[in-house]
């Protein structure tokens, strides 16, 4: 296994360059969720980032780095959606010239905002093409950069800010859950973290379909499976990175599950009770404290909800499926 290739100095050094840049995005409380929890629960919004997303992190961390001739040739990313604004966003803040892959039947309101950020957007179809062979046949036509991602550690270390800021707010947590997908949230997180906080837990969370992770941590090496059917489009991954992986493995504690019914309710719960919007990707780790994955009792934990970027029509249909008597 690879030794982990970002430290809490990247991170920092991240957070200077992401300074009046990204958002500082607010960290919410339920007496509601609390509750049901039966933990202090705190909620670093990251649906408030620019872009809906964290991803706007990563994204301009790794952009701000490149030196001028790679900003003249530009950047291809291959992304369904929130990578695709973070880079989108980045490039044209940065004026660098970005072309991102995106499935065909990528959310409408990710394709759109990709567009209005001033990216070129190749579509494909999922089912048939490869995005990675597609970026990668645009690289070497352009001799542009590749920003992938997750596998990235300019864009693992800018990830990892938000977690620092949380920290920074709230410095006696127990313990830190996170959406996983690909693993750039949860290592940059896990890196944070455990450098400002050797004893404060850290899991990452995923949907029962898409249990690559849960499957690798149990064998103690990457695992793949075949693409997830899930409600949670932006953590439907096959495999851990291979930069990801051996930076959550030394560094975070395990991985949770959580099901699509359990990612409804908790997406249902916050817009009903708190009045905000989380995609179903962000509100894995919702669901895993509503649903207290863990045997955790008047803890103090961090989660932070990755995204709020989910068509208006998908989060009304989603709050509605699973309901009792619905």
């Amino acid at each position: 296994m690879l030794a982990p290739s970002v430290d809490a100095s990247d991170v920092r050094s991240a957070a200077a360059r992401l300074a009046g840049v990204a958002h500082r995005t607010p960290i919410l409380t339920s007496a509601a969720l609390d509750v049901l929890a039966g933990n202090r629960i705190f909620i670093k919004c990251e649906n408030f980032q620019r872009v809906g997303a964290f991803k706007f992190r990563g994204a301009y961390n790794a952009l701000a780095k490149l030196s001028d001739a790679d900003r003249r040739r530009g950047v291809v990313a291959f992304s369904s959606g929130n990578h695709a604004q973070g880079v989108a966003l980045a490039a044209r803040l940065l004026d660098i010239g970005a072309t991102i892959v995106m499935p065909a039947d990528a959310s409408r309101v990710k394709l759109a905002a990709t567009r209005g950020y001033g990216a070129r957007v190749v579509t494909y179809d999922p089912a048939a093409e490869n995005r990675e062979a597609i970026a990668a046949g645009l690289v070497g036509e352009s001799g542009a950069t590749l920003i992938p991602p997750y596998d990235h550690v300019d864009i693992i270390a800018g990830q990892g800010t938000a977690a620092l800021e949380l920290c920074e707010d709230e410095p006696e947590l127990d313990a830190v859950f996170t959406p996983l997908g690909g693993g750039g949230l949860l290592a940059g997180t896990a890196t944070a973290v455990k450098a400002a906080h050797p004893r404060c837990a850290v899991y990452g969370v995923e949907p029962e379909a898409g249990n690559d992770w849960h499957l690798s941590w149990q064998r103690g090496e990457r695992v793949a499976i075949d693409p997830p059917e899930t409600i949670a489009e932006g953590v439907r991954t096959t495999e851990p990175g291979v930069l990801t992986w051996p930076i959550v493995r030394a560094r975070a504690d395990g991985v949770l599950l959580v099901s699509d019914d359990e990612i409804r309710a908790a997406m249902r719960f916050v817009a009903e009770r708190m009045k905000i919007i989380v995609e179903p990707a962000g509100a894995t780790v919702l669901a895993a404290v509503m649903m207290r994955r863990l045997p955790l009792h008047g803890k103090r934990i961090g989660v932070i909800v990755s995204g709020g970027n989910v068509d208006i029509e998908t989060f009304a249909r989603l709050c509605t499926e699973g309901r009792a008597g619905g």
